[in-house]
């Protein structure tokens, strides 16, 4: 699947947490072609369209989150799956639902420090 794209949108913590959660999912989907980078800001959004390294990346250290965060994943069904797992290897993770579209998947997950 060399044609992944991926929207991931997160809420609450700060944009460090933002940007944990982003070095989290660039083992499996490469380098977010968008980032987390407003510091006021209370919705944030990275954005990735290329291959990591594979399923069982993911899973390095990628530090704690200060506060809870709502990650909402969104993209082809296989691009939510994968990111969904590695988020939960990452994280404590709670499942906050998911829909299905003809082409594509959302996955809302809340995780944890």
């Amino acid at each position: 699947m060399s044609d992944t794209q991926l929207t991931v949108t997160i809420g609450g913590g700060d944009v460090d947490d933002a940007r944990t959660v982003v070095r989290a999912l660039e083992g499996t989907f490469g380098a977010a072609d968008q980032r987390p980078s407003a510091e006021h800001a209370t919705i944030r959004v990275a954005t990735f369209t290329g291959e990591g390294q594979g399923a069982a990346a993911g899973t390095a250290d990628t530090g704690p989150l200060s506060a809870p965060v709502t990650v909402t994943v969104q993209g082809a069904p296989e691009a939510v799956r994968r990111a969904s797992d590695t988020l939960t290897r990452s994280f404590t993770a709670r499942d906050e639902g998911a829909a299905s579209g003809d082409q594509e998947q959302e996955r809302q997950l809340l995780l944890e420090p």
